[in-house]
């Protein structure tokens, strides 16, 4: 079949190289933007390359006379050998190897380029690599014919492009998410070998060298269609953490199985915005906490949320977010600062009571010296013996402080307590005359039992000096409740019944909830007070690890 009077058959043959050259060039100004220096220079190399072996493919075809379609033949073999060590100086950057910097591979390489090109450029003299022939079929052009240097040289260069190939499917197959686009990219490079084994074995293709078109089907997969797939298996190579893909829109293009693992959400999420399906995430970004608390597997764990930009030349085309574990170095910094906030109480509650302290005493004493002066012997040994119980009290506030600063470390590890009976046992610790305790606790929890025990002894003695005459303490779910019949708090600040060196309610239970937040702080728990109960006071301490009777029941037992 002709058009205008030349065949479709050669027509195609010329479209084809002649797009392939067009590619290679435009790829060429992409590959320039890739901001990896080695990476870039590999890929310039090779479609260089590509590029001038399409273009003297295609002077081969197109050439008015057998001498130059000869020359345009020869010059393709040179030129289009450099491809090999490009592909593999690309593939090896890439991946992050080495071996493109070695100074020996490098010299071997170009020992043995130099070496096959001599014989190449010499064929006209000794024709052991190629001879040629005029034919028409199925259109006018110069026919090859191969000889035995040929197919060494084909073996060594495949071999070598195998290794290329080996090193990117390594790469892809280790990466945490769907790389199949890129493989099938990769695949269709390397298909134009099939198509030389037809022009060698049968009449349906000419005997030519295909690799240029295939490299040029690389090129548009990598830098245009999947250049972000392409960028981000090289950054994030070696990462072992969950890591997030978004275009420059900010929608989510891919994420690994880590990523799917920590955040179920993502699942589907493919092409929704970030700040709908994560927005903490999305919030992490945007401020400067950047750390995350996530549940995972029944834990709380901390994430370090950062993100980078890939980009080709001044454009940005999309960013990775990396989720890296500090959950020890962040429970760490917690637990400073928990003991910190600690230390800054003992020390307020210390200065507060100090300051009561000396003022009580000195105006005793000042009492007790008027008294003496008038006389009156009985006002000034009462006097001096209140300044004395003052001091006393001043000392074992501090004796108190000090063994609590020693229970204040976070625990290390706990034990199976049973609640009943360290409430129990606490109760039975503390003046409790005019009181009754109702436990509801059917249960266990995780936790130290001296704290526990000083805990409960806090609340219940927090709970006579604010005139109740009956305490709650029941079991819940993820933590319990100490509940009395005492003073409400009112218009107060839940808060300051927690804070030290505040005194609330009043100076002798000031320090009693301070306390017994500490001690529950020390299990990573919290307490707080319940202001929607207005019948008394409601401690509830929440984040326990409860384990309540297999039953369910809810038995209530009366203490006297």
């Amino acid at each position: 079949m002709e058009l205008f009077g030349v065949s479709v058959l050669f027509l195609g043959y010329v479209l084809a190289y002649a797009t392939a050259t067009l590619v290679c060039g435009a790829a060429l100004v992409r590959a320039r933007q890739v901001e990896d220096a080695e990476t870039r220079r590999g890929l310039v190399a090779l479609f260089v390359g590509s590029g001038g072996w399409a273009a003297w493919e295609l002077g081969f075809l197109v050439a008015p006379t057998p001498g130059l379609k000869y020359a345009s033949y020869l010059a393709s073999l040179v030129v289009g050998l450099t491809t090999v060590g490009a592909w593999l100086y690309f593939c090896s950057a890439y991946t992050g190897r080495s071996f493109h910097t070695n100074p020996t591979y490098r010299r071997v390489a170009v020992a043995v380029y130099l070496a096959i090109v001599a014989v190449k450029v010499t064929n006209p003299i000794h024709g052991l690599y190629f001879t040629t022939a005029f034919v028409t079929r199925p259109f006018p052009h110069l026919t090859v014919m191969h000889g035995t240097f040929h197919w060494v040289i084909t073996g060594l260069s495949y071999a070598l492009v195998s290794v290329g190939f080996f090193m990117l499917y390594e790469l892809f197959l280790e990466a945490d998410y769907d790389t199949r686009s890129l493989g099938v990219v990769a695949g269709l490079t390397g298909l134009p070998v099939l198509f030389d084994i037809l022009g060698f074995t049968t009449p349906a293709l000419l005997d030519m060298n295909y690799e240029p078109l295939g490299v040029a089907v690389f090129a548009v997969g990598v830098l245009y269609v999947f250049e972000e797939q392409f960028l981000a298996v090289q950054l994030t190579d070696g990462v072992d953490d969950p890591v997030v893909y978004l275009d420059s829109e900010g929608r989510i293009r891919q994420f690994n199985e880590r990523a799917r693992a920590l955040f179920p959400a993502l699942s589907g999420s493919v092409g929704t915005a970030l700040s709908t399906t994560l927005p903490d995430v999305a919030g992490r970004l945007d401020s400067e906490e950047n750390v995350l608390d996530v549940t995972h597997g029944g834990e709380q764990r901390h994430y370090l949320v950062s993100d980078t930009s890939f980009t080709l030349g001044q454009t940005d085309i999309g960013r990775i977010v990396v989720f890296t574990d500090v959950t020890r170095t962040e429970r760490q910094r917690r637990e400073l600062d928990r003991q910190n906030e600690q230390l800054e109480g003992f020390a307020a509650a210390i200065r507060h009571e100090l300051l009561n302290t000396l003022q009580i005493v000195s105006g005793r004493v000042t009492i007790a010296g008027e008294a003496l002066q008038d006389g009156d012997v009985r006002t000034a040994r009462e006097s001096l013996r209140t300044a004395s119980k003052t001091a006393d009290r001043m000392s074992g506030i501090v004796d108190d402080l000090a063994r609590l600063a020693r229970q204040g470390q976070t625990l290390d590890s706990t034990d199976c307590v049973d609640v009943s009976t360290v409430a129990q046992g606490a109760w039975d610790g503390v003046e409790t005359d005019g009181l009754s305790l109702t436990l509801r606790t059917e249960g266990s929890i995780d936790a130290d039992a001296g704290r526990t025990h000083g805990l409960f002894e806090s609340a219940f003695a927090f709970a006579r000096h604010n005139g109740a005459t009956v305490v709650d303490v029941t079991l819940r779910e993820d933590g319990f409740t100490i509940t009395d019949d005492g003073k409400p708090i009112g218009d107060a600040d839940p808060e300051d019944f927690f804070a030290y060196g505040v005194s609330v309610p009043d100076a002798a239970s000031g320090m009693l909830l301070p306390n017994l937040r500490t001690l529950a702080r020390t299990h990573g728990w919290e307490a707080t007070i319940d202001t929607a109960y207005t019948e008394g006071i409601r401690i509830v301490v929440s984040g326990v690890d409860v384990r309540l009777s297999a039953d369910g029941s809810d038995a209530e037992r009366q203490v006297a």
